[in-house]
């Protein structure tokens, strides 16, 4: 079966989400426990690709809570399947269901979290976020994660990538796709009857170590099928990555990173 997922999920891949889901943890610690993100909570992570942050987040309701991890998509449930069994988090359950479909039964979640989704299903984030809030008891949270994919900057990177994130943003773009949608997080809650506790931007600055490769990487075969690139485009990218690695001097990556919060009345 063909994978719908644009990501492709690599080792290096999983690491890099891995890598996300711990930073998100440190960085977003205030914000996680305002949404209800406590311990023995039931939440659920839709769109959970690998299960990085479902892992993160059963952790952080403990023993008591439950983390419920929603993802559509064969290879994504395949490799979140293999990370959650090598976790031993044994407060985690999987589920093969899309985003506006989930499965979850209305009003039955403390939190619902979805990172990183919206940008990529074009013509449908307000149809998603309007699943979402019904999932949430009275007091409930929609929590939202996305970024600005116009907005990347990397600082020191390899000259022959430096068309690599434009591309990333028309494919994006010409899928129908919203590459600012972390601009709209607060609008799409309110839209969807939640009051709005929350709305923030940063940016997430990290030095890239080597062998990490950019979502741009990972989704160059859809890129490719797509017309976006071709196959010397890619030859360029994967010997100036290769070179990279290598590289005295690490680069640093500067991502846009907006988070909302909106709640259900009581």
């Amino acid at each position: 079966m063909v994978s719908e997922y644009t990501l492709a999920l690599s080792e290096a891949e999983i690491g890099r989400y891995q890598m996300m889901a711990r930073q998100a943890v440190a960085r977003e610690g205030s914000q996680l426990a305002a949404a209800g993100v406590v311990v023995g909570a039931t939440v659920a992570d839709v769109g959970c690709g690998p299960a990085a942050m479902s892992i993160e987040l059963a952790r952080l309701v403990g023993p008591s809570g439950q983390v419920m991890a929603v993802e559509r998509d064969k290879q994504a449930l395949a490799a979140a399947a293999l990370l959650i069994q090598r976790s031993g988090a044994r407060n985690v359950s999987l589920h093969e269901a899309g985003a506006t479909a989930t499965g979850v039964e209305p009003g039955s979640v403390d939190v619902v979290m979805l990172r990183h989704v919206l940008a990529h299903n074009g013509g449908h984030e307000q149809a998603i976020v309007d699943h979402l809030a019904t999932l949430i008891r009275a007091g409930g949270s929609v929590y939202l994660v996305d970024g600005d994919q116009s907005g990347f900057r990397t600082l020191d990177v390899d000259p022959d990538l430096g068309d690599m994130t434009p591309c990333y943003v028309e494919f994006h773009r010409r899928r129908g796709d919203d590459p600012a949608i972390g601009l709209r997080l607060a609008q799409l809650l309110a839209a969807a009857g939640l009051e709005v506790t929350s709305f923030q931007g940063d940016y997430n600055i990290l030095t890239a170590p080597p062998g990490m490769r950019p979502p741009a990487w990972a989704a160059r075969n859809a890129m490719l099928a797509d017309g976006i690139v071709d196959e010397d485009v890619l030859r360029r990218w994967e010997t100036a990555l290769a070179r990279l690695d290598s590289a005295p001097v690490r680069p640093t990556v500067f991502a846009p990173h907006f988070t909302a919060i909106g709640q259900r009345s009581t």
